[in-house]
């Protein structure tokens, strides 16, 4: 792998394309590589929600793949990556995925991903969930993938819609093993969860 650490990021047509703007800024401060792909629905998605062109992806990915492009680097398990966030992840990518019958590339990335037992984590935009949904995050992570629905944290003392997504996606890097230093941590930078010194016995 190159010197530069490399994450692949997936976007569905699912809401919430705002958690995988996020994302691509986080990687750009932490200096990691970004290989993404977003479906056709997921370019509708981002300019309904916020009013920006597909472009945006172009400037602030490192790498940007379109989904019939089976011969991109990372639909191959030899271009090493971390693993791969997809961010949103609609319910229809998510039972793709767990079928094994990929039809896109950013399925294809995710198949390849398992394959090569690294780490692929899922925040599944949904609610409610029926039972095919929850059998199906069920067989998803016993295939070895993370279900991280973006559900705030209210711990953390949120001020803004901002922060949350902040938070969420700080907590979804965490499971790559990235550090990013907006992300609030119970016990550490979180007064209410500081834990007091350890008393030290007497003799």
């Amino acid at each position: 792998m190159s010197d530069q650490p490399r994450l692949v990021v997936g976007i569905s047509g699912a809401s919430g394309v705002v958690y995988a703007l996020r994302t691509l800024e986080a990687l750009r401060e932490l200096g990691v590589e970004s290989h993404v792909v977003a479906s056709m629905a997921a370019e509708m998605t981002l300019s309904y929600e916020t009013g920006l062109k597909p472009s945006v992806l172009r400037a602030r990915a490192d790498h940007l793949y379109k989904m019939p492009d089976v011969g991109a680097p990372i639909a191959s398990g030899s271009f090493r990556t971390l693993g791969m966030l997809i961010a949103p992840c609609s319910v229809r990518t998510m039972s793709e995925i767990a079928t094994g019958v990929t039809s896109s590339l950013l399925t294809r990335a995710a198949d390849v991903v398992l394959k090569e037992r690294r780490r692929l984590v899922l925040m599944v935009r949904e609610t409610p969930f029926h039972l095919g949904h929850l059998r199906t995050m069920v067989q998803l992570t016993e295939m070895g993938a993370i279900i991280m629905p973006p559900l705030p944290a209210f711990y953390a003392k949120p001020e803004t819609l901002d922060d949350m997504v902040s938070q969420s996606v700080g907590r979804a890097l965490d499971l790559f093993g990235l550090d990013w230093t907006p992300t609030r941590r119970w016990g550490e930078d979180i007064k209410e969860g500081a834990r007091p010194a350890a008393r030290t016995r007497q003799p």
